[in-house]
């Protein structure tokens, strides 16, 4: 045995020159997705979940993708593009809700729950006004793992496909009082804009959130004369700094409201509320002291309406007239540009895929990502969403805790 301290040391500094094993950072399980998107059976939904470029590139990433035949007839795209893309078409709706992640735009319908096979995941839009509670019992027999779509919020806490929603609807309801006001519309026969030598078109704009945002955005290019209100001053101070022009803006003061509604020419409802009814800020007295031939598009109808006079329509028959006014209330204006509503989800969703199959699937990236966190509100059979409980008296536990539990 060595006892001898100088003998020791050097003997020690040897062997930490010795060769050692390495130690190597433990990677990351990657996974394969199998994605099924059905064709969607909602009324008047045009949109796909997932177009042929975004599939191209889930697929070059390694997954596996179903699509079943004609799902982006509404949106232009045939069966070849994703057939070209990689993806494989089925012609039985069958084959699609077998797949573990069943991805589409309208929520399920019972026939589509049914379908089915169990321990799955579902990413779609979550509706809670128009949810019946029999589809959430069947998902959560079926033990699977409902994502809402529109819940999710991206590394910045927004919610991406809200925005991007609400941005297109913005935009495409300028646009579509701009057709309504034309002459062979049975319109005034004006221009929204403003040329010179002729008075501007009067826009008011309830609501400065997103849509009410793009709203002005698109009048004012056009070169309409824009007025925005809101009950929120903070909101209204947003827009300003936003669009960067001196507009008028006002507080939903029913005076100042009602005077605006005497000159304007158009009018779009943009009021959203986070749960239940959007309020009813204009009355039916309002709508009769409007000018003959104006127009109001509704673009809260979805949520009730903001105009007391709104009743829903569809895109056949988009508009009807009350008290010489022409209104427009269909719910789902993005369906009307189907094509751009498509590529806008895909370029937020097809990052998200690709991230899931590098956590290695969808139960990962919920661990992980607090943000696809926020849109699960059925997890593995048990609901998670405390506004779905209390609305149906359903039982409900925080998700956090369910993950902490496994």
């Amino acid at each position: 045995m060595i006892t001898d301290p100088e003998i020791l040391k050097k003997l020690i500094q040897q062997g930490s020159l010795l060769p050692k094993e390495e130690m190597l950072e433990i990677a990351r399980k990657k996974g394969s997705l199998f994605i099924g998107i059905p064709k969607e059976s909602s009324f008047q939904e045009r949109r796909v979940a997932l177009v042929p470029e975004a599939v191209s590139l889930l697929v070059a990433n390694g997954h596996r993708v179903k699509i079943e035949s004609k799902s982006g007839e509404g949106a232009n795209f045939s069966d070849n593009e994703y057939s070209e893309a990689g993806a494989e078409i089925c012609h039985d709706s069958k084959e699609i809700f077998q797949c573990d992640i069943i991805f589409k735009v309208a929520p399920p319908s019972e026939e589509e729950v049914d379908l089915m096979s169990g321990n799955q995941t579902l990413i779609s839009a979550l509706q809670i006004s128009i949810q019946p509670k029999v589809i959430l019992q069947k998902l959560m027999q079926k033990k699977i793992t409902a994502v809402a779509w529109d819940y999710i919020r991206d590394e910045e806490g927004v919610y991406p496909v809200v925005r991007t929603m609400g941005e297109i609807a913005g935009t495409t309801s300028i646009l579509v009082a701009a057709e309504l006001l034309s002459s062979f519309n049975d319109g005034k026969g004006i221009m929204l804009g403003g040329i010179a030598g002729v008075s501007p078109t009067e826009v008011v704009v309830i609501g400065a959130g997103t849509v009410g945002e793009f709203a002005t955005r698109a009048a004012l290019g056009l070169g309409a004369s824009v007025k925005v209100f809101d009950s929120s001053l903070s909101r209204l101070r947003r827009l300003q700094n936003d669009i960067g022009v001196r507009i008028y803006t006002s507080v939903l003061n029913p005076k100042v409201l009602d005077k605006s509604l005497k000159r304007a020419d158009v009018v779009i409802g943009a009021l959203r509320s986070p749960l239940g009814r959007t309020p009813c800020v204009v009355t039916e007295e309002m709508i009769q002291s409007m000018k003959t031939g104006s127009v109001v598009v509704d673009v809260s109808i979805d949520q009730g309406g903001c105009f007391e006079t709104s009743r829903v329509t569809n895109h056949i028959e988009p508009t009807f007239v009350k008290h010489g006014v022409i209104h427009y209330c269909v719910p789902n204006i993005a369906s009307r540009v189907s094509r751009t509503a498509s590529f806008a989800l895909s370029n937020i969703f097809s990052p998200i895929l690709i991230e899931m199959g590098d956590q290695g699937g969808c139960r990962d990236l919920i661990r992980n990502d607090p943000g696809f966190r926020g849109g699960v509100y059925i997890y593995n059979g048990t609901l998670t969403s405390e506004v779905l409980g209390k609305v149906f008296d359903l039982k409900y536990k925080d998700i956090e805790l369910l993950l902490l539990g496994m």
